[in-house]
Parts: structure tokens; C-alpha cells; sequence
């Protein structure tokens, strides 16, 4: 009964069981070799089990088979590859005991499980962890790791990890921190403030994203910093941070407000306490003309006009060179139209050869059309035609049938200043490629289809 009880569970087991002698010989296997590694039980009887194993793990089997001959209470358990019927191999945890002794067995008994899934699984981890690894060692972002003891009412946070990037861009290695809370690292009030972040995103079960400034030895102050929670069982038990050091940039934004500050105080400064008394002196100066014939009145006259010329298109370039921040829809057939309408065409025509819609500013773009049509006029000749359109998936063109610029002055004329008349004030395209620039496009002067002036713009947004 016995036996017969043995025999049915050997034979139904999903592991495999072999009897070999001392020379490796298969003297006995179990039915379910054919279930795992498709071969019909009589036809390995008599076979050398090493010819069925990969050859770079015959000799761990072998030396495992030494091992239990000399210690024969001693079980050995060795992984290897065994060859499958249709070629390929399969991974085998083979568990070997010293059964000579047993008068039913009288060899050794093998026990086999295969192991493939796992150690393909165990593969996997192997690549994912080199993945990690490289990436934690190559990354320029700092990382951070932190496990997350959970307590009432807030929970506790400590260093667990800190990558290379993170130690050389703080001075603070990771032997310095582990195991140590945010406030032991920072001191209470700075690290009072990143748990706060920390209990934050635990709270919310997300990941969070802020700036935060935490001044450092290596001089680095301001960082954008990504928290993602680790949850497990419902409950956060580690926060991975990755921080970038921004300082640089929060420093140019610094100078930046600082320079636009200045720039609309000296906006002001023009705007009143210049142009005011200035509107004063053109008053005087044309009751005076009224009243009085002098030769040097014209002069003055001129010389104030040209003030105000001066006057306003420094406002424009203080203004509208600003960065853009919101935009709109436009037109380009509509806001073409507005602008040569304001300009003193005289007998030159305008053609519009694209009819689209862009995303922009539009009073301030109507100063870059209408300085583009003032100085195609001013520089061309009789019967001018100036021509805007689309020339790429993200580019405008305005260009004229004029003369053009030469090669060797198309970078200076964009200087505040420039002009080659004697009544400009070279402002005119100084102030065309500010507000380009404030709208993020890229603006370069090229030959036009009948050799005029064509600037073109990119980066251009179409709606």
C-alpha cells in the first residue's frame, strides 16, 4: 500500500525524479521529465545524463557528485542547464542525495525543478538593477532616496541613499546622511521646511513638484525639485527625489525683473519728465513762429520733432520688446491690412500671399509690419510691391521688390542706431527684431525672389 502510495506520487510530482549511478548514468526518471523537458522516460534510460547538460555546467555537477561521495549525508543542490527535446534549455534546480545504501534505489537520487521562469526573472532584475545603476552614476540631476517611517500625526523621514550627481553638487555624501533625519542633515528651520514637502507628498500619495532654495557649502542655492512616493501595502515606505540646480537660472531671472524695473523707470522717466516738457517747447516754439519771422525757427523746429521721433520709438523698444506672455489669434490678411493703412504707401502695393492665422501680440506686431513696410517705401523705388506670406511649417517672410540689403550691413542695420538717412532715427528694425525676439522667433535677412529685401522669420506659431 505503501509503495504503491510512493510510486503515484513520484509519478504525478511536477518535479522530476532521476536515479543515476556513480558514473552519471540515468537508471530510472520519472514520467514527468516528458511534461518538462519532452523526452519519453525509456528513452533516457542508459544515457549519460552530462551529454544532456550545458557543457559550461557539467563540471558543477560533477564536482557536486564528488561532494556527495565524500559526504554522503550531506545533500547537494546545483543549478544547471539541461537540453530540452526540441533544443533549447531549460534551467534545472537539481537537489542530489547519497541513496547507494538503499537497497530499492542503490544510486543517487535527483530531485529536479525547473527554474527557468525564475531565473529569467532573476535575468531581468540583474539588467533592470545595471539599468539603475548606470543611471543613478551617469545622471547630471541629483537623486535622492528617503524611507518614510510611518507616526502619528506626521510621519519620519531619513536618508537612505544619495546618488554621485547629488553628492557633488551639495558637498554631502551619502556615508554623511544615512539614517539621518532631514533637520540632523539642514539644521531645524531648513529641515522643518523639506519635511514639510516630504509629509506633502506622502499625504497625497503623488508625485509633487517645487522650487525650493537650500544653500549648500558647493554654493548652489535654488533647485527644482520632483518627489514620487513608493507605496507599498497602501502606505508610502520611501520618497525618491530628484533635484536639479537652478540656481543660475533663478539668478538671471533676478537680473532679469531687476533690468525690467529699470527699463520701465527709465520708460517712465521719458514718457513724462522728457516728453512733457518737450510738448512745451514745440507749443512756444509755434507760437513763436506765429508771432515772429526768424531763420532759426524752422531749425528748432525740426530739431524738437525729431526729439519726439526719438522719444517714441525708445518707449517702443522699452515696451514692446518685452517678453510676450500672452497672445492671440491673428489674422495675417487682417493685420497686414491695418498696417499698410498706416503707412505712406505713396504709389507702392502691397500683396498678401498666404492667408493665415498666427499666434501672437497685435499691437505689438503691428509695429514690426508697419517699420518692414516704412522701410521697404523709404528704400525702394517707384512702384514698389512688397509681398508677405508663409515660407515654412513655422516661418513668415515680408519681402520687396527694392534693391536690397547688402550682405555686409544685414547684421548692422538691426543695431540701435543704424540708418542711412539723414532724417532716421535707426530704430526701425532694432525695434522689428525686439518684439520678434520677445514672440520667441528668429529673424534673418535674405535676397528676395527679385533680388529686394526679405526678412524672414521663424519659429513662427500658426494657429
Amino acid at each position: 500500500m505503501a509503495e504503491s502510495l510512493y510510486r503515484k506520487l513520484v509519478e504525478e510530482a511536477t518535479d522530476i525524479v532521476t536515479v543515476i549511478d556513480a558514473g552519471g548514468t540515468i537508471t530510472w526518471v520519472s514520467p514527468s521529465v516528458e511534461r518538462t523537458l519532452g523526452y519519453d522516460p525509456e528513452d533516457l534510460i542508459g544515457e549519460v545524463g552530462y551529454e544532456y547538460q550545458h557543457p559550461d555546467d557539467r563540471a558543477a555537477v560533477s564536482d557536486a557528485i564528488e561532494r556527495l561521495q565524500a559526504e554522503p549525508d550531506n545533500p547537494q543542490v546545483v543549478e544547471t542547464r539541461f537540453r530540452h527535446s526540441d533544443g533549447s534549455w531549460r534551467w534545472l534546480e537539481a537537489t542530489l542525495q547519497n541513496r547507494f545504501d538503499d537497497e530499492t534505489i542503490e544510486g543517487i537520487l535527483v530531485v529536479s525543478r525547473d527554474i527557468s521562469e525564475r531565473k529569467s526573472q532573476q535575468q531581468d532584475y540583474r539588467e533592470l538593477a545595471q539599468e539603475y545603476k548606470t543611471l543613478l552614476e551617469t545622471v547630471q540631476d541629483g537623486i535622492f532616496f528617503l524611507s518614510v517611517e510611518q507616526s502619528k500625526p506626521d510621519s519620519m523621514f531619513r536618508f537612505e541613499r544619495l546618488n554621485q550627481a547629488y553628492e557633488e553638487q551639495t558637498g554631502i555624501t551619502t556615508e554623511e546622511v544615512r539614517g539621518k533625519t532631514p533637520r540632523d542633515v539642514f539644521g531645524d528651520e531648513l529641515g522643518s521646511e523639506l519635511e514639510s514637502n516630504y509629509q506633502r507628498c506622502v499625504r497625497l500619495g503623488e508625485p509633487i513638484s517645487y522650487e525650493e532654495k537650500v544653500p549648500v557649502e558647493t554654493g548652489a542655492q535654488f533647485w527644482q525639485t520632483n518627489l514620487a512616493p513608493v507605496i507599498t501595502g497602501g502606505d508610502a515606505t520611501r520618497i525618491i527625489g530628484i533635484t536639479r540646480d537652478v540656481t543660475e537660472r533663478v539668478k538671471r531671472e533676478r537680473q532679469l525683473r531687476s533690468q525690467k524695473e529699470q527699463l520701465d523707470e527709465f520708460a517712465s522717466v521719458v514718457s513724462h519728465d522728457l516728453r512733457n516738457p518737450l510738448n512745451v517747447a514745440q507749443a512756444r516754439i509755434t507760437l513763436l513762429a506765429e508771432e515772429y519771422e526768424n531763420e532759426h525757427i524752422p531749425p528748432v523746429e525740426d530739431a524738437l520733432d525729431r526729439m519726439e521721433e526719438l522719444i517714441t520709438d525708445t518707449l517702443t523698444l522699452a515696451r514692446q520688446g518685452q517678453v510676450v506672455s500672452e497672445t492671440e489669434p491673428i489674422r495675417l490678411i487682417d493685420l497686414v491690412g491695418k498696417c499698410w493703412q498706416t503707412v505712406s504707401t505713396a504709389d507702392a502695393t502691397i500683396e498678401i500671399v498666404d492667408e493665415v492665422t498666427i499666434e501672437g501680440d497685435r499691437s505689438r506686431l503691428q509695429h514690426v509690419f508697419e517699420n518692414l513696410f516704412r522701410n521697404a517705401i523709404e528704400h525702394g523705388d517707384s512702384g514698389l510691391t512688397v509681398r508677405v506670406g508663409q515660407h515654412s511649417e513655422n516661418g513668415l517672410y515680408v519681402e520687396d521688390t527694392g534693391s536690397g540689403i547688402p550682405d555686409e550691413i544685414r547684421e548692422e542695420v538691426f543695431e540701435p542706431g543704424y540708418t542711412s538717412e539723414t532724417d532716421g532715427t535707426g530704430f526701425g528694425l532694432t525695434i522689428v527684431k525686439r518684439i520678434a525676439e520677445a514672440h520667441g522667433w528668429d529673424v534673418s535677412i535674405e535676397t528676395g525672389t527679385e533680388g529686394g529685401a526679405r526678412f524672414e522669420f521663424t519659429n513662427v506659431e500658426f494657429a
